[in-house]
């Protein structure tokens, strides 16, 4: 077995076939990115509810089509809105390949529930153009908060203290 040293300085001995590169850290990181770029898209996403109209030309069609006008069409939060909510829906792919290349069955829950709660804020805003009906804007918001709080869940494991026997706490 070998020892190593992360950024912490926390020793975990480790046998060489489950070293890899990246491992925690890279969920770690993809989680807080994540994080920051959900509480950008719902800061947005309150401007959008709260300043913009849909043009009526972009109602009507399917999600790719309503995300595809709302870039195109504008208004310019909308577009940034939109483009940003498919930032996050690869980088929610991303993370979940991360977390199932970690074999850490815990992150891999987390990580596919946030993705999940993407891909339903994503239906739901495009339902939202395509109709213009409130409750679009508040599933999108509250999915937000799902996806959110799944990287949250995945940062506090990720720092939690380590066990006495050297492994990190999965």
């Amino acid at each position: 077995m070998r020892e190593t040293t992360g950024r912490s300085g926390i020793s975990a001995a480790r046998r060489p076939e489950e070293r890899r590169a990246g491992g925690d850290e890279a969920v770690r990181r993809s989680s807080l990115g994540l994080s920051v770029a959900l509480l950008v898209q719902y800061a947005l996403g309150l401007v959008v509810n709260l300043y913009v109209t849909v043009p009526a030309r972009d109602q009507g069609g399917g999600v790719l089509a309503a995300a595809g006008r709302a870039m195109a069409n504008g208004p310019a939060a909308l577009a940034v809105h939109a483009g940003l909510g498919l930032l996050l829906l690869l980088g929610s792919i991303i993370l979940v390949v991360r977390a199932v290349a970690d074999r850490v069955g815990f992150f891999v829950v987390t990580s596919v529930v946030s993705l999940l709660a993407v891909l339903g804020a994503a239906g739901s805003g495009a339902a939202f153009v395509n109709n213009g009906q409130d409750g679009g804007s508040l599933t999108m918001g509250l999915l937000t908060a799902v996806a959110l709080l799944c990287q949250l869940i995945n940062l506090f494991r990720l720092s939690a203290p380590h066990r006495g026997s050297g492994q990190p706490m999965r």
